[in-house]
């Protein structure tokens, strides 16, 4: 059994922001390059999955959300979906794929191939709601994951989301759902609004929903802080399989960003995570690729923390 199984496509390549936008190829090319530097005994870095069906896409999203992407991409070579989320004819696909990379990874861990997983996707997914496209997100690849893994038996979810902005699609679908577990930790104000300590939750899901919002400028000492209550409420809660929203656009090399966060708080990031997945899960962890416009700052940032999942 492998350690790490790393889910990656060319595809993702092929979507086409235009000229001038953040969330570029230019990241993943940046990422892929530096994890070819790892050791390859304990990763593989997977391209044989399948784009996610509308099947799958539809316990997370409405049809008409999905028909609307694709007939998009059919239609048009190029164009927005919302103010700052451009797509390509190509992106549809992609979407769909790294949604798929999601529910290939949680196979691979169920079935004993890899303890734990990376989706080196794009375009993101967080930011993404029931029915409709923003912040760069078509589909919620998490989202979708979780609800999957939920069909395969797995009852209680943890989602941690560390990137930058607070990941609203996510904390939307899971809002009212006490079988899923959402804590992020984010720059707060900021895009896009949401995020506040007082959001937690409601009907069944009242209390399964933690916001950590911290102040632009934070650095380790605030992060600390979050990761100490987020590990009480795990204590608790004792999830059966962990997901990321791995952003690394709280960066302080990050320029879409206002944090002060080094490569090694990433580190240490991945280090607490994968501990509370041995400590409650088996080990069983997934991270997806968000946020993270600093080609150099990504790069390192997603090296060390697929050496911590590996190692």
């Amino acid at each position: 059994m492998k350690q790490t199984a790393i889910a990656y496509r060319n595809e993702f390549l092929k979507h086409d922001t235009g000229l001038g936008h953040p969330e570029t190829s230019g990241r993943l090319e940046s990422a892929l390059e530096a994890l070819t530097k790892l050791s390859s005994s304990k990763l593989e870095i997977c391209q044989d999955f399948s784009p996610a069906s509308h099947f799958d896409l539809k316990r997370v999203h409405t049809l008409e959300h999905i028909d609307n992407i694709e007939e998009h991409c059919i239609k048009h070579s190029y164009g927005y979906l919302d103010g700052d989320t451009p797509f390509s004819s190509d992106s549809s696909l992609a979407a769909r794929l790294a949604s798929g990379a999601g529910l290939f990874l949680a196979d691979q861990i169920l079935s004993d191939q890899a303890k734990n997983g990376f989706a080196l996707v794009r375009p993101p997914g967080h930011h993404a709601e029931e029915n409709y496209a923003m912040g760069f997100c078509l589909f919620n690849h998490i989202a979708v994951t979780a609800r999957y893994l939920q069909t395969k038996g797995i009852h209680k979810i943890c989602i941690l989301d560390w990137d930058v902005h607070h990941g609203n699609g996510t904390q939307n679908h899971f809002y009212a759902d006490g079988s899923v577990y959402f804590t992020s930790f984010h720059q707060y104000p900021f895009y896009p609004g949401s995020g506040a300590a007082e959001e937690k939750g409601e009907g069944a899901g009242l209390g399964s929903t933690l916001n950590v919002p911290l102040p632009r400028g934070s650095g380790s000492f605030e992060y600390e802080k979050a990761w100490n209550l987020f590990e009480r409420e795990m204590e608790f809660y004792q999830p059966e399989f962990i997901l990321v929203s791995a952003g690394f656009d709280a960066h302080i090399r990050d320029p879409l960003g206002g944090m002060n966060l080094e490569t090694r708080d990433f580190e240490r990031f991945s280090v607490r995570i994968k501990r509370l997945a041995e400590q409650f899960s088996n080990g069983r962890l997934i991270s997806f690729l968000e946020g993270g416009y600093d080609f150099g700052a990504l790069a390192d940032s997603v090296r060390a923390h697929v050496e911590v999942l590996s190692s």
